[in-house]
């Protein structure tokens, strides 16, 4: 095999060996060196990424740049017998911005110098020979379904998006480095990892460590990743954040994901399928240890909730709806994409988990953002560190109350809307009807015929009731379970009703 990785020894000086793209460098490497980087360009002038390719390659579309294919042979460290390999990702289409990746091995940083013969073109006519593109992302691969066979765990792709998958699992949602101005009025702020560094893994060690350059108008940043893929992947991310700009609309570790309709709804469409969505809600264990559940909808206007806290514990969008015949769909295996979880690591102060949810009349756009938002400004020339963990699987696991399962909402009497809640949770079983009782409470509206029943097909309970809107525009809603004696037996249920 020919390595993809070829060291040469450089005179550049080390800040130049990290981030002149094109040169051959061989230099000392520890994290320590990207924050350092990072710290140093924050205090320059921004700089546009390099996006210069040739016509043909920038002028792709979706399908053309989907014959552009990695040689698996090429893999770096295919035939090193150790667990982790990594396939890169050719620019064109979509990804321009120009990306350069590094190994790091025993202590030292050497390029992945770009070849046009690591990759195949199909029917595309290749760049020149001597061109030196780098790249537009990697891909990490390792047997996390079984021992003789290197699945695709990992993908860094586009801006700061990344995205990762748990055992048996297939792609759904996107995680990102940074949010900035999401949703504003004067356009989003989208970041950019500009350079990696993957560090070469032990043999029979079951993590890998990624280092990542982030650079924009606003900011730059320096990330440690770890990963652990298994049958809940691990991501362990520290991050430095260095403002150029003082930023009042930062959004901290950001997901992306996509919700087009689910019985809670599904006005004006027309499909055989009963849902489809990447996520069906948000999830937030707070600084108190509440646990909340807001599902998601698919709105008339953007709508922006805002839910305000101190030192988090938990949030993240779930995809709680684990049944082929919740979706019906053969091909998009909806029930097979992995629910994110963001667990802060120490103290992340005053501030607010933000659910951002635009309209779509598809399901190809990623129309769901959330992401911690802090209180206070972060100041330019200042730097901010946040630790934080995320879980890549089923949701989150343990002993833990009732979950809402199900949301479903239809027309109910006199104009109004009847609202069906199925709830599950080992603690519900065997509990009798005169023990539990449904708590729902709005800001407008009015409540009425609030019944809570068991559920003998789900082994849970249901709670309904109707609302009337009286002539509102916006309803705030809130619903639990709990004892007779008042104690609770569930997650809180939280819900924006709109027209």
């Amino acid at each position: 095999m020919t390595s993809a990785a070829v060291p040469v020894v450089a005179s550049l000086p080390y800040g130049a060996a990290l981030m002149a793209p094109g040169y051959a460098q061989d230099a000392p490497f520890d994290a320590s060196n990207v924050r350092r980087v990072a710290r140093e360009l924050a205090l320059k002038p921004y700089q546009a990424p390099d996006t210069s390719l040739p016509g043909n390659l920038k002028d792709l579309d979706y399908d053309q740049y989907r014959k552009i294919r990695f040689r698996p042979e090429q893999a770096l460290w295919r035939n090193e017998n150790l667990p982790f390999n990594i396939q890169l990702f050719h620019r064109g289409f979509l990804f321009s911005n120009r990306i350069d990746i590094f190994e790091v091995s025993e202590g030292r940083a050497r390029p992945i110098s770009y070849s046009r013969n690591l990759f195949t073109f199909d029917d595309i006519a290749p760049p020149p020979p001597d061109a030196n593109l780098g790249f537009a992302g990697f891909r990490i691969h390792a047997p996390i379904n079984r021992p003789d066979y290197f699945d695709e765990v990992g993908v860094f792709l586009g801006a700061t998006y990344f995205r990762a998958v748990a055992k048996g699992q297939g792609y759904g949602l996107s995680a990102r480095g940074l949010a900035i101005n999401t949703a504003n009025p004067k356009g989003e702020e989208f970041p950019l990892f500009k350079t990696f560094w993957i560090e070469k893994p032990q043999p029979k060690t079951d993590s890998i460590v990624i280092h990542a350059l982030l650079d924009s108008r606003s900011a730059t940043a320096a990330y440690r990743i770890t990963v652990r893929p298994g049958d809940t992947t691990v991501y362990d991310i520290e991050m430095n954040l260095y403002p150029r700009a003082d930023m009042t609309e930062a959004g901290i570790a950001p997901m992306t994901s996509m919700f087009y309709y689910a019985p809670n709804d599904r006005d004006n469409v027309d499909d055989f399928r009963p849902a489809v969505h990447d996520s069906d809600g948000l999830y937030m264990r707070n600084g108190r240890g509440e646990l909340l559940w807001r599902p998601l909808t698919n709105p008339r206007d953007l709508q922006i909730s805002s839910f305000y806290d101190t030192n988090p514990r938990s949030f993240g969008l779930m995809q709680r709806q684990r049944n082929f015949h919740a979706f019906e769909d053969l091909e998009s295996r909806f029930e097979k994409r992995p629910s994110l979880r963001v667990e802060p690591i120490g103290d992340w102060g005053n501030g607010e988990v933000r659910l951002i949810e635009i309209p779509t009349n598809n399901e190809v756009h990623d129309n769901i953002v959330s992401f911690w938002h802090p209180r206070e400004p972060l100041r330019a020339k200042s730097e901010h560190a946040f630790t934080y963990r995320l879980h890549w699987g089923q949701g989150e696991t343990g002993q833990k109350p009732a979950e809402f399962l199900k949301t479903r909402v239809g027309a109910g009497g006199e104009g109004g809307r009847l609202f069906v809640l199925d709830i599950v949770g080992e603690n519900l079983k065997g509990l009798k009807p005169e023990t539990v009782r449904g708590v729902v409470t709005s800001n407008f509206g009015k409540l009425s015929n609030i019944v809570t029943q068991p559920n003998p097909e789900t082994g849970g309970w249901r709670l309904s009731f109707n609302l009337s809107p009286e002539n509102a525009k916006v309803v705030e809603l809130r619903a639990q379970l709990v004892q007779a004696n008042e104690d609770p037996l569930s997650e809180v249920w939280v819900y924006r009703w709109t027209p």
